[in-house]
């Protein structure tokens, strides 16, 4: 993933004007999580796209998503509101605000902008709509309104069962928050689970493997954990760059979800804690990985790590001083 990055880099460099490269290069940094890229790639693009020049409102979107990544979140949402100025149907940008929204504890400004340009990006045509849905639910968990966001699971995320793998990575995530918050999701792990079987090995991709993790552990199919774990032992001896994945982040995450999963709270803040900064190394964007940090301090308030609890949630309530999720956290740790 580094050398198909380096390549893109250099073609980018070459042809700045080659929409669909830059649109590639930039999936590449969002799998392999570098920040710095989502937002330099686009950066060194932009000088050749004049304003007026169709497309430049693509290039636009892609980099309000990646100065959010970078913490740049006022040039962000800057970015992102010009963007869908010039093109309304932009969900990648819409996105991007979102994202900004979210990082800075904004819940109820969420809602209303997820709300107020619904008509724009909810559409069976998006593809994305299933990820805005799931930033929007986010939004209401941040409220403390769970029911909502269930309702919404029902109504939105999983209206049409999706095949879709980055479907089911909301699906996963969205019930695993949903359950943090108190709330009962019923046998709504099992779809999500049985459909995760045809897409995580414990080979080629362990942000998969992590979310197919918490479905199979709501569901209460710890032997299919057992058998991923196995396949992810064996492939993180092979010396790749998935690999390393695998072995420094993918296994201790998963062990530490199941751990967390089986009540042995502080076993999970053994194996979760010493990954929490390097997670970023495999994939994804801040808001997904949040879940990693949630967890970890659900995990140390509930094996009364008092210190490292109220250190934790210190570190949300920082991040999001407005939210009540954070504030509740806060409160639990002390």
């Amino acid at each position: 993933m580094d050398q198909r990055g380096a390549l893109s880099d250099a073609h980018n460099a070459a042809l700045p004007r080659d929409l669909l490269a830059l649109q590639a290069g930039h999936l590449v940094d969002f799998f392999r999580a570098d920040a710095a890229s989502l937002r330099d790639r686009i950066d060194r693009a932009l000088p050749h796209w004049p304003a007026g020049l169709p497309g430049r409102s693509v290039l636009l979107g892609m980099h309000a998503f990646g100065l959010e990544e970078c913490g740049a979140y006022g040039e962000a949402e800057e970015s992102g509101r010009a963007a869908l100025a010039a093109e309304p149907r932009d969900a990648w940008a819409h996105h991007a605000v979102a994202h900004v929204m979210e990082m800075q504890g904004r819940a109820e400004e969420g809602i209303a902008w997820m709300a107020g340009r619904e008509p724009h990006w909810a559409g069976e045509a998006c593809f994305f709509r299933v990820h805005n849905w799931w930033h929007r639910g986010l939004f209401h968990l941040e409220l403390g309104q769970v029911a909502e966001a269930l309702a919404l699971y029902d109504t939105s995320v999983r209206a049409t069962p999706s095949p879709i793998a980055v479907d089911l990575i909301d699906a996963a995530a969205l019930l695993w928050r949903i359950e943090l918050s108190g709330g009962d999701v019923g046998p709504r792990w099992g779809e999500v689970a049985e459909e995760w079987a045809r897409h995580a090995d414990g080979t080629t991709y362990p942000f998969n493997d992590w979310h197919a993790t918490l479905a199979d552990l709501g569901a209460g199919r710890e032997c299919e954990v057992e058998s991923r774990l196995a396949r992810m032992r064996q492939a993180a001896a092979a010396g790749t760059e998935t690999a390393r994945w695998i072995g420094q982040i993918g296994i201790p995450l998963v062990e530490g979800f199941r751990a967390f999963r089986r009540g042995e709270h502080a076993e999970a803040v053994a194996l979760l804690h010493p990954i929490r900064t390097i997670a970023a190394a495999f994939g994804g964007s801040h808001a997904q990985r949040d879940l990693i940090d949630w967890t970890l301090t659900e995990a140390a308030c509930r094996a009364r790590l008092v210190p490292l609890a109220v250190s934790l949630a210190a570190d949300r309530l920082r991040q999001k001083p407005t939210s009540p999720l954070a504030r509740m956290l806060a409160r639990r740790a002390a």
